[in-house]
């Protein structure tokens, strides 16, 4: 059996549980039952779930959250005395001390508060697309309870974007990181709890997905700069990538297999390879597709991004309700560096977003923390082949991530070669693609198949390297990959983007030049 050691150390730190609360819904179905089992799974105290009354739709009016949700809420903090409060006639309440920096929202909790169309106390919009708004998630304005702000018109700066500290050691206490455990059916909810338990022990395992949009107008270019920074991010610890870098997005018939990370842009509606019924993601996966209402109702599995995302398996997800303007956004880069940095979903989410009483919602456990495991002295025993496969190539990556490129790249060869790690081999000849290296790059795709076992693996390295062959001009050396594999697979879903390439090549006017249908 393969024992692999971790000898990387995990900074003492606070237990997460006693500083969590979980509000749930009493009129809502299933809502107190995920609220015990979510405490039970985190060894969370009975006293700290929080049962509110409030309207099972999941849009409320400002009166129904601040009647129902927020003053109940605030009342509950006194009553336990989670909060220290400075109160005077001269200044508004403040929180000077607090026990609670987390809040998971229990599925049956209304998700966004409409707007306002008649005055309201606090109400006093500003010229301007932001400063006119008093619409926003339920989650984000929780976030500004301790804030005891009556101002809704508009977004709150967030003191803690950007930060690279825990939460316990962020010096405002004020602030609430509120996450959603939601989506479109209990069970959905359940799964998602259990399998960041198991990720959390394991490790989150798999390749990352980045589906970018090559969008250069107006503004929008900043959301692929995220994408490609967060390209290179995974790179450095090595997680393998396949970075589409096209305006279309991945073809459903796509093998987009071992999917334990996906961040894409920019579609209305869940499309792509998530349609296909044999579609699942990695266990304790991460999965977010930049949209301004990517998170406008959690309860249609086909509606939007969030609710079909976790539906097809996803353990944590991110969202807008409203129009949010894509600066006020969650800022992808960021939230990847965190996680990756071993902080919670909570945390990193909230360190990536700058704007609060807006309309950010962050759906997972907000404790998850899918690469703790990276960071602790952990033996584990029993690795299966794959799984070992991607702890080799993240162990050599940062270990050998400070060396001269050609020399990491030249032992990173060596070292994937000997052990036929088909993932290690499959991103190297990525990046040598990516660098206009194709000759290299092919070379890598075809050990990378010889060494999968997987049909989905195998195939999109053929994909892969029959680009590599048509961006060297060889169309024949193409066709003739792609022949051999359709007769041996010619039912597999992605045979549709094989058949594609075979038509475009033997056309009339055929001329060597990529497919749109590949990334």
């Amino acid at each position: 059996m393969l024992v692999l050691v971790l000898v990387r150390y995990l900074p003492a730190e606070q237990p997460l549980a006693p500083s969590t609360i979980v509000l749930y819904n009493r009129k809502a179905p299933d809502s107190a039952d995920l609220a015990k089992f979510y405490a039970q799974q985190r060894g969370i105290a009975r006293d700290h779930l929080i049962a509110l009354n409030c309207p099972v739709q999941e849009e409320i009016s400002r009166e129904e959250y601040d009647a129902t949700i927020a003053n109940p809420l605030r009342e509950t903090f006194a009553k336990h005395r989670w909060w220290k409060l400075r109160e005077s006639p001269e200044e508004r309440k403040s929180v000077t001390a607090t026990s609670i920096r987390f809040v998971a929202v229990m599925k049956g909790v209304p998700l966004k508060i409409r707007p306002s169309s008649t005055p309201y106390p606090g109400d006093e919009p500003a010229a301007g697309p932001v400063s006119s708004r008093n619409e926003a998630s339920v989650d984000s304005e929780l976030s500004v309870l301790g804030a005891f702000s009556s101002q809704i018109s508009g977004a709150m700066s967030n003191p803690y974007f950007q930060s690279f500290r825990a939460i316990a050691d962020f010096q405002n206490p004020a602030l609430l990181l509120v996450c959603r455990l939601d989506a479109p059916t209990a069970a959905t909810v359940r799964r998602m709890i259990a399998d960041t338990i198991v990720a959390e022990k394991s490790g989150l395992w798999g390749r990352a997905y980045i589906d970018a949009a090559h969008n250069t107008s107006g503004g929008l270019q900043i959301g692929d700069e995220w994408l490609a920074e967060i390209q290179q991010q995974f790179h450095k610890v090595g997680v393998p990538v396949v970075y589409e870098d096209t305006p279309a997005i991945f073809p459903e018939a796509y093998p987009m297999s071992d999917c334990a990370l996906y961040y894409g842009w920019y579609t209305s509606n869940v499309a792509g390879p998530f349609m296909r019924s044999d579609f699942r993601f990695a266990t304790g996966a991460v999965a977010v597709h930049i949209h301004s209402f990517s998170a406008s109702t959690l309860r249609d599995p086909n509606a939007s991004w969030v609710g079909p995302l976790v539906s097809r398996g996803a353990a944590a997800s991110l969202g807008n309700v409203y129009e949010p303007y894509l600066h006020f956004t969650t800022h992808l880069n960021t939230f990847n560096d965190r996680l990756l940095h071993g902080f919670t979903f909570a945390e990193s989410a909230y360190m990536a977003t700058p704007a609060l009483s807006w309309m950010n919602v962050m759906v997972g456990d907000p404790l998850y923390r899918p690469y703790a495991s990276w960071l602790q002295i952990d033996v584990i025993r029993d690795v299966g082949k794959s799984v070992s496969e991607w702890k080799m190539y993240h162990d050599f990556a940062v270990k050998n991530v400070a060396r001269p490129v050609a020399e990491y790249r030249n032992m990173a060869r060596q070292v994937a070669s000997r052990a036929g790690n088909g993932a290690m081999l499959e991103d190297l000849g990525l990046i040598e693609a990516a660098d206009g290296n194709f000759a290299v790059a092919t070379g890598y795709f075809q050990q990378a198949r010889a060494c999968y076992t997987k049909r989905d693996d195998i195939l999109r390295a053929v994909l892969e390297e029959a680009d590599g062959w048509i961006k060297q001009e060889k169309p024949k050396r193409a066709l003739d990959v792609v022949r051999s594999t359709l007769r041996i697979v010619p039912d597999a879903p992605a045979a549709v983007l094989l058949r594609k390439i075979e038509q475009d090549l033997t056309a009339p006017s055929a001329a060597p030049v990529l497919s749109p249908t590949l990334p």
